[in-house]
């Protein structure tokens, strides 16, 4: 044995063989040749299921990284890593990105610890499912990984996200994925530089003490649309993004419809809390209007063409949203089309929306570049509103960008004051949010308010449909401005009382009175709901002692838990009009509407971890929306219930 060890040793002191040149002459030929024919598929390379279409390689590649998710498949590559192997793996396809010749990527050293939590703890890839984990890579990172390995210098390379497989994405019978259609994949980084607008959750309030409760309605949807785009992306919405009552607002409602002098109707009625036996929900439904004939429509896009609109879910999607909307206006509406940045100045004058061609033409033109250094893109809009205004014709300002708001007004404050003023002209200012990454939900929601306006977040195609046409006459053609809601709770019968949602539009007790502070407006058809969770007097869950020094609570024989008042001008009007009805108790008249609702608002405080809810969970909040869903016509309910589902797996 010693003496074939000592034949082995003198072997390798010995001088290595010289090479022979036209034998290595004919290997670089043969590799060059094999490197070539694995580029694309041969022409006798038919793909089957047991044959992927990346040929022998992927299926051996898939086997290989399989045999990597064990212990002993990880043992294994370490040994053969020690003693000099090394393994190539040719990716197709990487867009265009031209690596320089590589011979060697030297192997790096396997650190157990990572190997014990980071390969043999991740999932094989043998599901459909997203792993929302995963932080997001580009095709310019693989490359440029590649190219610090060969010990070259990268080059300035724009990063394109990597694509993510659709619903028809498919696994073959050794676990590899392979893509049909693709679709981009938000890289969740993008959300934590976005700004929202949110306040603490309402505080519990004792009834003998603050019996009277006043805001603003909120018909807004931006916040739901956040929130489902990044639970779709794998991950739980910030916080600070969730407004209640913009997730309980989203979704139509099956209210009466008003009966009498007013442009809208209340609904009150009371139900069982889901989450606390001890208390009841009281909520408040309103129903607008729905207008058959409408006068024209004066509509002004003031477009962001920054250049960092260019993403396809920005500036191409506003496009596309806005071709849809083009459809369900009237010949005698008016468009025009102010851009800044890129293309800055007037790109389309008024011009009838009759004349489809002509506004698509101009929309066609919009490209994305440059910086947002705008010409005072908000004030020409609003001249453009002004020459196109008629007595008896709504105007309105359409803002769309993806949050940079350097529109010409730089101090936020004097760009609120000019919008509150044009407001007062009769011309109006919604926001139409788009993309990811500079979203500034604070200013979006601030303009939106003061422009008596919507704002909405447009993140796919369905939700354009949703906003600018099922949903176009509410979001554009006004019914009543700064409305408002006040509530007085009888401390015979209610002992405490919190409000859920509407913690930005909170207004003071004396400004329900005063018609000269500014609220929400209602539109055509539109419907907004007002939940309040209010403790009878005696109930066990009673949360504060009562005053000893307090003065003596009234009490009285009605049957009122409380007495609701609504204010409201219709527009271009300066003094209010008042509704008031009392609010009965034991009515429990709460249908699947109702219930729906308290699903949707027990969902939102969930996501907020608020402190009231106990130990009621996601899976209760399912349940809830699930026999509540009721009229479901476009499946907005049915994908709420997918959004809880997703949050109660992302939660764990």
């Amino acid at each position: 044995m010693s003496d074939d060890l000592d034949d082995l040793k003198a072997a390798l002191r010995a001088a290595p063989p010289a090479p022979e040149p036209s034998k290595k002459e004919a290997d670089l030929a043969l590799a060059m040749k094999n490197f070539d024919d694995f580029q694309g598929s041969r022409s006798d390379a038919r793909p089957t299921s047991d044959a992927p279409r990346f040929g022998v390689i992927g299926k051996g590649v898939s086997k290989m990284l399989n045999a990597l998710n064990t212990r002993g498949g990880l043992a294994a590559t370490t040994a053969m890593v020690a003693v000099g192997f090394a393994v190539f793996v040719v990716m197709p396809n990487v867009d265009q990105v031209e690596l320089p010749d590589v011979t060697v990527i030297p192997a790096q050293p396997v650190d157990d610890t990572l190997v014990d939590q980071e390969i043999i703890a991740a999932p094989a890839p043998t599901t459909l499912g997203k792993v929302a984990e995963q932080p997001a890579r580009t095709r310019a990172d693989t490359a440029n990984e590649l190219r610090a390995q060969a010990g070259q210098t990268a080059p300035a390379v724009v990063a394109e996200p990597l694509m993510e497989a659709d619903a028809s994405t498919f696994a073959d019978t050794d676990g590899m994925i392979f893509e049909e259609e693709i679709s981009i994949m938000p890289m969740a980084g993008e959300a934590g530089r976005e700004e929202y607008a949110n306040e603490a959750p309402s505080p519990l309030k004792i009834t003998s003490e603050e019996p009277v409760s006043t805001f603003s309605i909120d018909v807004d949807t931006a916040s739901y649309a956040v929130i489902r785009r990044d639970l779709k992306s794998g991950y739980m919405p910030n916080q600070d993004a969730v407004r209640i009552e913009e997730m309980v607002n989203y979704f139509p409602y099956a209210y009466p419809a008003p009966d009498g002098p007013h442009p809208f109707a209340p609904t009150v009625s009371t139900m069982q809390t889901p989450w606390n036996t001890g208390t009841q929900l009281v909520q408040i439904g309103i129903q607008g209007d729905v207008v058959d004939e409408r006068p024209p429509l004066n509509l002004v896009f003031l477009i962001d063409t920054s250049g960092s609109m260019s993403d396809p879910d920005k500036l191409p999607l506003l496009k596309q949203s806005l071709r849809m909307m083009l459809s369900e206006l009237r010949p005698e509406d008016e468009i025009a089309i102010v851009a800044y940045a890129g293309s800055a100045g007037e790109v389309l004058k008024p011009t009838k929306a009759a004349e489809r061609a002509t506004i698509l033409a101009a929309l066609d033109r919009l490209d994305a570049g440059g910086s947002t250094a705008g010409a005072q893109g908000i004030e020409l809009a609003y001249q453009v509103a002004e020459r196109m205004f008629d007595d008896g014709e709504v105007g309105r300002v359409l803002l769309a960008t993806d949050g940079d708001f350097n529109v010409g007004i730089h101090d936020p404050d004097q760009l609120k004051d000019f919008i509150a003023k044009k407001r007062d002209t009769g011309t109006y200012l919604s926001i139409l949010g788009f993309g990811r990454g500079n979203l500034d939900d604070a200013t979006m929601q601030a303009l939106a308010q003061n422009g008596n306006g919507q704002a909405a977040y447009i993140d796919t195609l369905g939700e354009a449909r949703k906003v600018l046409v099922d949903q176009l006459s509410g979001a554009l053609f006004p019914l009543a401005d700064d409305v408002k809601i006040q509530v007085e709770f009888n401390p015979a019968h209610i002992a405490e009382y919190r409000l859920i949602g509407y913690e930005t539009r909170a207004l003071k007790r004396e400004d329900f009175n005063n018609d000269k502070v500014d609220a929400g407006e209602i539109g055509a058809g539109h419907q907004v709901t007002a939940i309040y969770e209010v403790t009878p007097v005696g109930s066990d869950a009673v949360l504060t002692d009562t005053l000893r020094y307090a003065p003596e609570v009234i009490t009285t024989d009605n049957e009122e838990l409380g007495f609701l008042k609504l204010r409201y001008k219709r527009p271009g009007e300066d003094i209010s009009t008042l509704i008031e009805t009392p609010i009965i108790a034991g009515a429990d008249n709460a249908g699947v509407e109702e219930q729906f609702a308290a699903a949707i608002a027990g969902f939102g405080q969930l996501l907020r971890e608020d402190k009231y809810l106990g130990d009621w969970t996601y899976s209760d909040a399912i349940s809830l929306a699930n026999g509540a869903k009721g009229s479901d016509p476009y499946g907005y309910r049915a994908e709420a219930v997918t959004l809880m589902r997703l949050a109660e797996s992302l939660s764990k």
